[in-house]
């Protein structure tokens, strides 16, 4: 079989000699059609359909001086939390005229450095991140070469770089809060990877509340490391399930964790929130679509999203912005009984 022949981007210039005008002509027919005559104009319009022509944004932006491009690098976009952060972000940079280009780093630092590269190599005003460690000296970098960066999701570890963020060890601590309101005296915490900033932040906000209350997080709490998807929530249900002491409370950290630990709960015969009380976090759309709605801690998601944008707009020279949300505790049916 033949190789595949990888062909040449069509140029404004195939364009020109195709309609047989100068490119300064093709020019503008793209971008000052008012000053081309209907009849060059249609000449033009054609040679640009036959030849599937697809004008350079990047290209056409340095030109103008004027960069419109911004990347986002999520955690996970198929997570319904980071697709509302990215929404905002998307409305925010659209009413000012700019395109978003999104990736996932899928919690992998290589991948979010190839992104990184990717972003720069297309020429984007800017990045907004979420990430995958605690350093951003390679964020850092990316600055000192001209493109801005402001951290998503995450607090700044430096005064310099704006950052977006929830304040997680209150949410954590919260959700604990009115686990032991309702009676619960042994909680399950599925969490994520400690390496990731808002599961520790989250487990730290857990820790603080039972300790408040007098009890020692060493003996109430039992946490489970699960993957942050449903799966991650059934397994860690199962590994509850086999435990001589079962907890009567079990917090997710966030709700596509709790989605899967529901259903597993239901699969082995037991009640929510009778025999097991279940809290989620994020408070995305689905979770007060439940058979059972879950309580949750809400994030505001869009907001997050807008936030980082306005500061990403506001260009360089800028002073650094640290921005802190407050989460808020929505109590539904998954959690509103005390056990017997």
């Amino acid at each position: 079989m033949p190789p595949r022949t990888q062909h040449r981007r069509t140029s404004i210039s195939d364009v020109a000699r195709h309609a047989g005008v100068s490119v300064g002509t093709v020019s503008n027919v793209l971008n000052r059609p008012d000053r081309v005559s209907p009849g060059t104009r249609k000449r033009v319009e054609a040679a640009i359909a036959e030849l599937s022509f697809v004008r350079n944004g990047s290209a056409r932006q340095l030109r103008a001086g004027r960069i419109t491009t911004v990347g986002a690098i999520v955690l996970d976009i198929s997570n319904p939390f980071f697709t509302d952060v990215t929404r905002g972000i998307e409305e925010r940079l659209t009413a000012d005229d700019y395109t978003l280009m999104v990736a996932s780093s899928d919690r992998d630092p290589e991948r979010e450095a190839r992104y990184l590269r990717l972003f720069e190599e297309h020429g984007v005003r800017g990045v907004m991140v979420v990430p995958t460690a605690d350093s951003i000296e390679h964020l850092l970098a990316v600055r000192e070469r001209g493109i801005g960066v402001v951290l998503l999701d995450h607090p700044s570890p430096v005064e310099s770089v704006s950052s977006v963020a929830v304040d997680d060890v209150n949410g954590g601590a919260m959700a604990t809060r009115h686990l032991l309101d309702q009676g619960h005296t042994r909680l399950a915490f599925l969490n994520g990877a400690h390496s990731i900033r808002q599961c520790a932040d989250r487990l730290e906000g857990v820790r603080l509340a039972l300790a408040e209350a007098g009890r020692d997080p060493d003996e109430a709490l039992v946490e489970v490391t699960v993957s942050l998807d449903a799966d991650g929530g059934e397994a860690g249900i199962r590994a509850l399930l086999d435990a001589p002491d079962r907890p009567t409370a079990v917090f997710c950290v966030n709700d596509l964790v709790a989605l899967g630990a529901l259903r597993t709960l239901r699969r082995a015969g037991l009640s929510v929130p009778d025999d097991v009380a279940l809290v989620g976090y994020d408070d995305v759309t689905f979770a007060a679509e439940l058979a059972t709605p879950l309580t949750s801690v809400r994030q505001p998601r869009h907001e997050l999203g807008t936030r980082a944008a306005d500061l990403m707009l506001r260009g360089g020279d800028a002073p650094a912005e640290h921005v802190v949300f407050q989460p808020e505790l929505v109590v539904r049916e998954s959690s509103t009984s005390a056990p017997a």
